[in-house]
């Protein structure tokens, strides 16, 4: 399995609304990273949910149910979205604050390519944010 760490707006589309909506397809990728990224993505991998620009925190973790498929709010390019259910609320949302202040966490995506909004994270950044967030 592999994770990952897909970035909203709250006032987009948040964490509170994706479960009300149980399922979602995540589209509007706009950047060749990040698609590369959702191309990358198998059905069972675990997102972390990050809440950007209001909030900054990690809030909760979504499940790929469906493989990419293409984009069809793209006018032009190859671009594709992946279906998420979500998975898990998290105990704690753990802030970027918190984040960049964690040694083991100082590699990670989300800290050295703050732009990307959709990026991968590794075991141990996993395991760390989980129990940083008291969520097992």
């Amino acid at each position: 399995m592999n994770y990952w760490l897909i970035k909203s707006e709250p006032s987009a589309y948040s964490w509170e609304q994706f479960l009300k909506d149980k399922q979602t397809f995540w589209n509007g990728v706009r950047n060749y990273a990040a698609r590369n990224n959702l191309k990358a993505m198998k059905k069972g991998d675990l997102a972390f949910f990050y809440h950007s620009n209001e909030g900054l925190c990690v809030v909760g973790i979504a499940k790929v149910v469906k493989e990419y498929t293409p984009d069809k709010t793209a006018t032009e390019g190859e671009w594709y979205g992946v279906d998420f259910a979500p998975y898990k609320t998290l105990k704690k949302p753990v802030t970027l604050e918190q984040m960049k202040k964690e040694p083991l966490l100082k590699t990670m995506e989300l800290i050295r390519i703050s732009r990307l909004s959709v990026s991968k994270v590794t075991d141990k950044e996993f395991d760390k944010i989980l129990l940083m967030s008291e969520t097992k």
